[in-house]
C-alpha cells in the first residue's frame, strides 16, 4: 500500500469514527430527555415569516373579509362585516366601533372600504410603549398567567432572548403549588444556559423569589424573571399569594420592573377575564399571546389592549426557544389582513 493510499484510508477511518462518536452521543442525550442544541435563528419582529406562521389567523380572518367585501357593498355587507370581527375575538364593543367608522366614511367600492379598515385596525394598535423595562439593580420581571398557556417556556424563551441581547438573567421557580413545576422550569434553564433558583415543593413562594434577588445581587447577575403558580382568578388565596410576592420583591428590590401576563392567543375572550384578575393584584404591564402559529382567529390582540389598555410585548409562534418574537403592530395587521 503506498502512503497516498494509507493516508486516505487513515483519514476515512477518522471521519467514521467521529461520525459514530456523534451518533453516540446523540442517542445518550435522546434517553435522557436532552435535545441537541439548535443553531440560533433570531426571528426579529416583522420578519417575513410572520405572516407564514399566523396562516391559520391569516386564513380564518383575512380570507373571510376578502370574500365578504368582494360581493359588493350593501346593507347587509356592514353587518356581515361586524359578524366577522366579533369571529376572530376582536371584541363586541370595538367591532362595533370599527364598522360604524368605515361605514360613516361611506366608501364606494370594496377596496376603499378594506383600506379604511386596515388604517383603523393600524390605529388600535398604535402608540403603544412595548419596550421591555429592566430598570432596577437587579430588574425584576414577574410572569403570571393561568396553567396551560405556555408560562414556563416562555420564560425560557425571555431568558434566552435576554441573554442574547447581553443581559445574565436568573430564574426564580416561585411555583412550589404544582407538582414538578421547578424540575421543568431548571430543565429549560439548563437548555437555554440561565441559573435558576428553587425552593422545597410546598414552600413560600414569596421565599424563593426572595432567594432569587439575593442570589443575582451574590453573583452580579443584572435581572431575575419569577415564575408564578397558575393561578385561576377565582382562586382568592393564590391570588392574595401573587400580592405577596409582588410586595416582597418591591420590598428587595426597589421595584416590579415588568409585570408579564401570558395569555394563550387561541383562547379568545376568556383570557380578557384572566387579565382583569391578574390586573386587580398589580397593575400588568405588558402581555405575551402565546401560540398564535395555532390560533384561527388572531383579534385577541386587538381586545387585550382596546379593553385592557395593556401593550401587547410579545408573541408566541412555535415551541423552540427562539420563537418568541417581539410584537410587531404593523407586521400582524398586515398579516392577518394578507398585505405582507
Amino acid at each position: 500500500m503506498s502512503f497516498d493510499t494509507a493516508l486516505v484510508v487513515a483519514f476515512s477511518l477518522a471521519v467514521l469514527l467521529l461520525a459514530a462518536g456523534v451518533l453516540v452521543a446523540v442517542r445518550r442525550r435522546s434517553q435522557r430527555g436532552e435535545l441537541p442544541e439548535a443553531p440560533s435563528r433570531a426571528v426579529e419582529a416583522g420578519a417575513p415569516d410572520v405572516a407564514d406562521r399566523l396562516g391559520r389567523a391569516r386564513s380564518g380572518f383575512g380570507d373571510r373579509l376578502r370574500s365578504l367585501l368582494g360581493a359588493g357593498m350593501d346593507e347587509d355587507t356592514w353587518e356581515a362585516l361586524e359578524e366577522v370581527l366579533i369571529a376572530s375575538d376582536i371584541g363586541v364593543r370595538l367591532a362595533s366601533e370599527l364598522v360604524d367608522e368605515v361605514r360613516t366614511a361611506k366608501p364606494e367600492t370594496a377596496e376603499e372600504a378594506r383600506t379604511l379598515l386596515s388604517r383603523r385596525l393600524h390605529e388600535t394598535l398604535a402608540g403603544k410603549d412595548r419596550e421591555v423595562s429592566l430598570d432596577g439593580d437587579p430588574a425584576v420581571v414577574v410572569v403570571v398567567g393561568v396553567n396551560g398557556v405556555g408560562k414556563t417556556t416562555t420564560i425560557a424563551k425571555l431568558a434566552a432572548r435576554l441573554r442574547e441581547a447581553g443581559a445574565t438573567p436568573i430564574l426564580a421557580a416561585a411555583d412550589t403549588f404544582r407538582a414538578a413545576a421547578d424540575t421543568q422550569l431548571a430543565t429549560w434553564a439548563d437548555r437555554v444556559g440561565v441559573e435558576v433558583v428553587r425552593g422545597e415543593s410546598g414552600g413560600d413562594p414569596a421565599s424563593v423569589a426572595f432567594e432569587g434577588v439575593s442570589r443575582a445581587r451574590e453573583t452580579g447577575a443584572d435581572t431575575v424573571i419569577v415564575d408564578t403558580a397558575g393561578r385561576l382568578q377565582n382562586k382568592k388565596n393564590l391570588m392574595a399569594e401573587l400580592g405577596k410576592i409582588v410586595r416582597v420583591l418591591e420590598r428587595e428590590a426597589g421595584n416590579v420592573s415588568e409585570m408579564l401576563l401570558v395569555l394563550d392567543g387561541t383562547a379568545g375572550q376568556n383570557g380578557l377575564a384572566q387579565a382583569e384578575a391578574f390586573g386587580d393584584v398589580s397593575e400588568l404591564s405588558g402581555v405575551v399571546l402565546t401560540k398564535m402559529d395555532g390560533s384561527a382567529r388572531g383579534g385577541v390582540a386587538f381586545a387585550v389592549e382596546h379593553q385592557l389598555g395593556v401593550p401587547v410585548k410579545f408573541i408566541g409562534l412555535g415551541e423552540g426557544v427562539d420563537d418568541l418574537i417581539a410584537f410587531d403592530p404593523d407586521a400582524y395587521v398586515d398579516a392577518l389582513l394578507g398585505e405582507r
